[in-house]
This record gives C-alpha cells, structure tokens and sequence, in this order.
C-alpha cells in the first residue's frame, strides 16, 4: 500500500537553516512521529562540500574574495559526495523518507532519485539520461540534476538539485561534483524558454510520487 508523503514548498531558505530543520525531522521519522516529507526549496548563493572535500578544497576554483564579492557562502554538508553549488532558479529537493522495509538499499535509492528527475525532465520536453559511472542527470556532457544524500538508520536526507534556470555562470565557481571533463546545464537553456521554479514543484511531487510509491498530501506545520 502506498505511503503518506507530505510535501513542503518552503521558498528561499539559507543553508544551515536547512541542514537543521533535515536534522530535527529525520529524528522525527525515526521514531515515526511524522509521516514521510518531501521539502522543496531554493537557496541563496552557496556552495557545498560533501564528505569527500570537506578536508579539501581544491575543487573551489574562485578566490575568497571573488565569492564574497559575489555573495555566494562555502558551508560543509554532511552528506555524500563533493563540491556542488545551489542558488536561486534551483529547485532543491530534500526526501525525509523511511526506505524500510523493502527499500534498504543505498544504490537503488539513488538510482530512484535519478528516475525521478529524467521523468520530471521529460515533462518539459527534455531527454535526460544517466552516464555510466557518474551520479546524477545529464544530458548529453552537461548535467542537468545532482544528487547527494545521507542516510541514518534506513531514513534519508540531503537529496537533489535540478537546474531550472539558475545562474550557470556560478558554477564556474567551483569543479561541479569533481567532475572537471563535464559540463552543467538547465531547463532554461534547453528548452530555450523562461522556466520558473515553481512550475517544477508539481512535476516533481508527481514523479516522486510514482517512482517511490507514494500519495502525496497537504503538509501540516513543520516543527
């Protein structure tokens, strides 16, 4: 039987606001105080290190003084992965879902979440795939989605990023997930119109929904 997924649209939300709002809800649905939650959201100019870079930043490219100029904030994650960068015209996606019982597999999760976003993707009209080797949405060399994510006790957190229209300029900033032979692109860019972000919310709730299993419904209040 499919689950309760409530899903959140939370606007613009700095980073380490975020990163403590996931910490207090996996707790929560670790002792199934909530249901499964999906939050949805943008983020000002920032830039992330996962677990691998945290020691390491040599995949930042820019100068202190260039991001300060810029505005954009250099904040360690706590999830997997390497650098990456959000900002506004990004729909960034946290899942605070239980994979137990029939879900307990790191591999298969990500690969979810990869489904997921190409058949969002699809929905604007754009063939994005996976590449061999490689975590993440692309179409063609350029990446369209990146995924990162921590698990604790079989429920998740950290997740995704889909580029609808963000400055893609920014992402010279940094090596995008290490990844230096590769290139990043965007709705936007692809499809050649003015995307909003909020117009991917529903695509990707329904997406989620299909490929998790699960009903989506109004949220209640987040604590």
């Amino acid at each position: 039987m499919s689950r309760i997924l409530e899903v959140h649209w939370l606007g613009t939300v700095p980073y380490a606001e975020a990163v403590d709002l996931q910490k207090r809800l996996v707790e929560q649905r670790k002792t199934d105080a909530i249901p499964d939650q999906l939050l949805l959201l943008e983020h000002p100019p920032v830039i992330t290190l996962g677990v691998k870079t945290r020691e390491d930043r040599t995949h930042i490219l820019a100068t202190a003084e260039t991001l300060e100029e810029q505005g954009v904030e250099v904040f360690e994650s706590g999830r997997g992965g390497d650098v990456t960068y959000h900002g506004p015209g990004q729909l960034v996606g946290y899942p605070i879902i239980d994979l137990r019982p029939d879900r307990c597999d790191v591999h298969r999760y990500v690969r979810d979440l990869e489904e997921m976003l190409i058949q969002a993707a699809a929905s604007f009209g754009v063939g994005a795939t996976r590449l061999p080797g490689l975590t993440g949405v692309w179409v063609g060399e350029e990446k369209l989605a990146a995924i990162g994510v921590r698990i604790a006790r079989w429920v998740t957190s950290h997740g995704f990023a889909l580029n609808v229209a963000p400055r893609l300029e920014h992402f010279d900033l940094i090596v995008p997930c290490g990844i230096a032979d590769k290139g990043v692109t965007s709705l936007e860019k692809l499809t050649g119109k003015h995307i909003e972000v909020s117009s991917a919310i529903p695509l990707i709730t329904d997406a989620f929904s299909s490929v998790f299993d699960r009903v989506a419904v109004a949220p209640a209040p987040l604590n």
